[in-house]
């Protein structure tokens, strides 16, 4: 029940699935509403809040993907043209990739402002990038560049699972009830 079989998942897989779900789509909002906002007192602990999810998303992807080693996904449903399955393949190892390089950059970008990087507003993380300006900056373009192609590959990763969820083949039904 609570490792994935050949043909479902298991409860570990879903669950971690819809946390990073729910917590990335939090993050989206989180992060678009403190890109328009000017940093100060009353709002710092809101920058907090998003480094603290955000360190919290990027432990997860790392215990999912060592769940996944120990726990293997169940090959996808059948009955889909082979392009879609390459193309599903690559958007699942893109999405991995960015739920790693996103918050990364973001620790680099906050680490070269110089403040320390707080996790659950307790403990200090250590610093992944010199203080300069120069680390800063590049440090929040990439995040806010990867963030963006993040945003395109959800949706295209929502589309493909409502697509298939209307043609009724089950394999919506697996992340949900894991058969």
């Amino acid at each position: 029940m609570l490792r994935n079989r050949q043909n479902g998942f298991g409860v570990v897989s879903r669950l971690i699935h819809w946390l990073m779900a729910a917590g990335l789509l939090a993050m989206l909002v989180l992060g678009t509403v403190l890109q328009q906002m000017q940093p100060g007192l009353a709002n710092l602990w809101l920058y907090g809040l998003h480094k603290t999810i955000g360190i919290t998303l990027l432990a997860l992807v790392l215990v999912r993907l060592g769940w996944h080693r120990y726990s293997p996904p169940p090959e996808p449903v059948g009955g889909v043209p082979d392009w879609q399955r390459r193309a599903a393949l690559w958007a699942h190892r893109g999405l991995y990739a960015l739920m790693l390089a996103i918050p990364a950059s973001g620790w680099v970008a906050s680490s070269a402002t110089g403040i320390d990087v707080m996790f659950a507003d307790r403990w200090v993380m250590p610093a992944l990038a010199p203080v300069s300006e120069a680390w800063e900056k590049a440090g929040f373009a990439v995040h806010g560049v990867l963030t963006k192609v993040l945003m395109a590959l959800v949706l295209l990763h929502v589309a493909g699972a409502v697509k298939r969820g209307l043609a009724g083949d089950g394999t919506v039904r697996r992340m949900l009830k894991g058969q």
